[in-house]
């Protein structure tokens, strides 16, 4: 992070904003008040199918399959359908998967599964114009590659579409955007950039190559007198990853609410408040009923606290990360820390995995992270 949506079920009827000019006559709209029409269940269910139909076709790519089924996208039929320019840039956005799924295997990364729900959220129609905003809750099953990887990962992702009302009546579906801070869910397509810009001074960024390099004191991850619970740390975050925890405030309309999380796994695991009254005094960390330090929510914020006050240690390497450890994310290495994620599990083989809000998202492992940003800059904290 830098310094009510209304949920309805698919096939439930979503009220429609009537503009100046008036909507097209089709059996997809009811009379409603005359200042207002209402778009039908049939329409609605149509608009969370081909959602769904293309995420679904988005993750089945990853899946370590040796057949390759055909795109449930481009077979629907009835009231919706893909523009050609949409396929089009589908076709592009799953090459580049493939291709994402050939690093993830050379890291040593499988799955072999996945299931994925969609749920219409909000749908919103003005003359021949319809967004519809949906959430995607995808889980997919880690292949047993070395042997002691967990058993799925998982995410929740919000995307909005774009539709357009063609001249027989029937909906194309013209573009479809993430609407989640952070990085990407591991089935959005995204082309690589390299990084540019100056580094960070204020921490050294760690190196992706695996495996980490031995050097990183093994941690004891439950508390000896009086010391860190890193276990507790990392069941808080799987608790609330998904369903966050209504005694804090959550900040994804104001940035992202990935530090705040990872301050709350922290504060969980035995971290304790530094006060202060000064919100912009990264050396304080705390949080109360009505404000919080900027260190609590920042992720530059809480780098230059942690380093500053010795609370934490840049690793050398990220795969040297341990449970209860950091990972914060420089997409574009502009010298700018745009995301933190904390270490909620680590395998025999020393893959670290990581959870995370915004996107929100459950154990998944740093070696998908960096197939998926190759170009970015990384910085790994011994916590």
């Amino acid at each position: 992070m830098h310094i009510t949506r209304f949920r309805a079920a698919v096939g439930a009827a979503v009220t429609v904003a009537a503009t100046a000019a008036l909507l097209p006559t089709s059996a997809a709209f009811a009379a409603g008040k005359p200042d207002s029409r209402t778009a039908d269940s049939a329409t609605v269910e149509a608009f969370g199918r081909i959602a769904d139909a293309i995420l679904k076709d988005r993750t089945s790519v990853l899946l370590d399959t040796r057949s390759t089924a055909d795109r449930k996208a481009t077979r629907l039929d009835g009231k919706v359908r893909l523009s050609s320019g949409l396929s089009r840039a589908e076709d592009t956005g799953l090459s580049s998967l493939k291709t994402r799924k050939e690093w993830l295997a050379a890291l040593g990364e499988a799955y072999t599964a996945a299931e994925t729900r969609t749920s219409v959220d909000k749908a919103t129609v003005k003359g021949n114009r319809a967004t519809v905003r949906v959430t995607e809750t995808t889980e997919l099953t880690y292949k047993k590659i070395r042997g002691d990887e967990p058993s799925t990962t998982g995410f929740t992702a919000h995307h909005e579409l774009s539709f357009s009302l063609g001249r027989g009546g029937n909906w194309e579906l013209t573009g479809i955007r993430p609407q989640d801070d952070g990085p990407g869910a591991i089935n959005e397509p995204r082309t690589a950039v390299a990084a540019t810009g100056s580094i960070d001074l204020n921490g050294s960024p760690a190196s992706t190559r695996y495996p980490g390099s031995r050097n990183a004191k093994p941690k004891n991850l439950t508390p000896a007198n009086g010391g860190l619970d890193y276990k507790a740390m990392a069941a808080y975050a799987e608790k609330y990853w998904r369903n966050y925890n209504p005694a804090y405030r959550s900040f994804n309309v104001a940035g992202g609410d990935c530090t705040n999380f990872i301050s709350q796994s922290l504060k969980a695991g035995g971290w304790k408040d530094v006060p202060g009254s000064d919100t912009s005094d990264y050396r304080k960390w705390w949080y109360n009923k009505s404000s919080q330090s900027d260190s609590w929510v920042g992720a530059n914020e809480w780098a230059w606290h942690t380093l500053s006050t010795k609370r934490a240690t840049n690793l050398s390497n990220v795969y040297q990360m341990d449970v209860g450890d950091i990972l914060q994310m420089d997409f574009d290495g502009d010298g700018s820390k745009d995301h933190s994620m904390i270490t909620t599990y680590r395998s025999r083989m020393g893959v670290p995995y990581v959870t995370y809000h915004s996107t929100n998202t459950y154990r998944k492992s740093v070696a998908s992270i960096i197939a998926s940003y190759p170009g970015a800059v990384y910085y790994a904290y011994r916590t």
